[in-house]
């Protein structure tokens, strides 16, 4: 099959849109010439590729996000530009890969890592965007880059609040929590209220085009959400990751030591691998509700038709997988992330050239009429929301801080640790990742054309909040 070339784009043909373009159940109509979109940027925290249109587990559940990736571009290889929140979403919405910006680590002062580069919602503001965010968009809230900022709930959970589980419905293996919430009543979730504030922003005039920010907590850490969540799924049904005995066998010391798997050996010895997987998948249903509301919000508000829909998610999450949990590693299960772009004019269908988080900075930015600054790391993805299919050679990197980094292409993982060591996997016949080839002469080859993609010229780490830094705008 011949690669398409890459075509011309013409914004006025993007934004136009198609006439038959769904946008989760609605027709589509196209945008007025010249007319701008809005943006609805939606973050889900800690989502992995365990959603309906990504098929990572046989039991996820996510209606209202197949509905949406159903009515748009479906990226099923999206992948994230650093496995941890700050330093992804920094990326994200400043368009600075993590070696540029130095931006590691969750209390990396990532305002002082991006320097004079604006974030996303500030170079909007500049073009006539008014701008509004709820929950967890930055990892950090910047109250200077909103018009009007509801802030992050999650930050001020209290134990009175219904959101915890009483003792005895607790679910714990060291750092990892679960459990049913006391409380079912409509409202009391963190991300409830976010939905609830978006949903009313959405409802309100606007006299200028908008970029509202959404960002959804769960499936993060702690997965406490309402019991009917976790009643959806019968425990001894629940499907866990296929994890073979010599796993780590092939993989370099600082790989295992990232795999932590003394998480694991306490989650074995706790009988609690089958609570945690329910849990999370739990969690993931209840934050696919939340997303329904406001997909449902933007379908009665009736601005469907000028609104661009983009949902994503900051990294991956590994259950298991390689005895690992959590983030941080740079396996597929923490860099492969939920990612689809919806309303008029996308083209519905689905995309497997890889992609990168940090392309949605320059793709929002000429969507919106505004010029991304010079040190941008991403690419427009305007030709693949037209032609899914055309020729597109931009292999995602994602670093894990400033030595460790990991080479995606639609083939190959390659990563390449701190101390030079390696792993190579061949996605076409070993999806799990099961098999590192790096040491293998028939590998040459391959390892040759990936390591130069490796990144020599790391900025050094931004300074630190444990130095006393502050929140910009907070």
């Amino acid at each position: 099959m011949t690669t398409p070339p890459t075509p011309h784009i013409d914004r006025r043909t993007l934004l136009g849109g198609l006439a038959s373009a769904p946008l989760f159940g609605l027709g589509a109509p196209a945008l007025a010439a010249g007319k701008r979109p809005n943006i609805l940027f939606i973050s889900i925290d800690d989502l992995n590729d365990w959603t309906g249109v990504l098929g990572g587990h046989p039991q996820a559940s996510t209606p209202h996000l197949d509905a949406l990736a159903a009515s748009g571009r479906n990226f099923r290889q999206a992948h994230c530009n650093a496995p941890v929140c700050n330093p992804s979403r920094t990326a994200v919405l400043s368009g600075l890969a993590p070696h540029v910006s130095g931006v590691y680590g969750n209390q990396s002062a990532w305002w002082k890592g991006i320097g004079d580069a604006p974030t996303l919602p500030a170079l909007l503001r500049t073009v006539g965007y008014r701008t509004l965010g709820a929950g967890k968009v930055f990892h950090f809230g910047d109250r200077s880059a909103w018009d009007d900022y509801m802030g992050d709930p999650c930050e001020k959970v209290q134990g009175d609040e219904g959101v915890h589980p009483t003792k005895a419905r607790h679910g714990r293996a060291g750092e990892l929590n679960w459990g049913p919430a006391r409380s079912d009543q409509p409202g009391i979730h963190p991300d409830q209220k976010v939905a609830q504030w978006v949903a009313e922003q959405l409802a309100k005039p606007h006299q200028q085009p908008f970029f509202l920010g959404c960002g959804f907590y769960k499936p993060h850490l702690a997965w406490y959400t309402p019991r009917r969540f976790y009643d959806a799924r019968d425990l001894d049904e629940v499907v866990l990751p296929e994890v073979p005995d010599d796993e780590l066998d092939d993989i370099p010391p600082i790989g295992r030591r990232l795999a932590h798997i003394e998480t694991h050996q306490r989650i074995i010895q706790k009988d609690a691998w089958k609570e945690a997987v329910r849990a999370y998948l739990a969690a993931v249903s209840f934050a696919d509700q939340q997303l329904g509301r406001v997909l449902s919000a933007l379908k009665t508000s009736g601005r469907a038709h000028d609104t661009i829909v983009i949902v994503w998610s900051d990294h991956g999450w590994s259950l298991g997988e390689k005895f690992h949990w959590k983030k941080h590693a740079l396996w597929e299960e923490c860099t492969r992330v939920p990612l689809v772009v919806a309303g008029p004019g996308v083209e519905p269908g689905v995309c497997d050239r890889v992609v990168s988080l940090c392309d949605l900075y320059p793709t929002v930015a000429r969507l919106c009429g505004a010029v991304p600054h010079s040190r941008v790391a991403g690419h427009d993805l305007a030709p693949l929301l037209m032609h899914p299919a055309v020729r597109w050679d931009h292999p995602c990197l994602t670093s894990q801080g400033p030595g460790n980094h990991a080479i995606r292409t639609e083939r190959w993982r390659y990563i390449r640790y701190e101390d030079g060591t390696e792993e190579l996997y061949d996605h076409h016949v070993d999806a799990g990742e099961h098999v590192n080839l790096a040491g293998r002469p028939e590998a040459a080859d391959v390892l040759a054309r990936l390591r130069p993609l490796i990144p020599t010229d790391v900025a050094p780490p931004a300074p630190d909040l444990r130095n006393k830094c502050r929140p910009r705008g907070g």
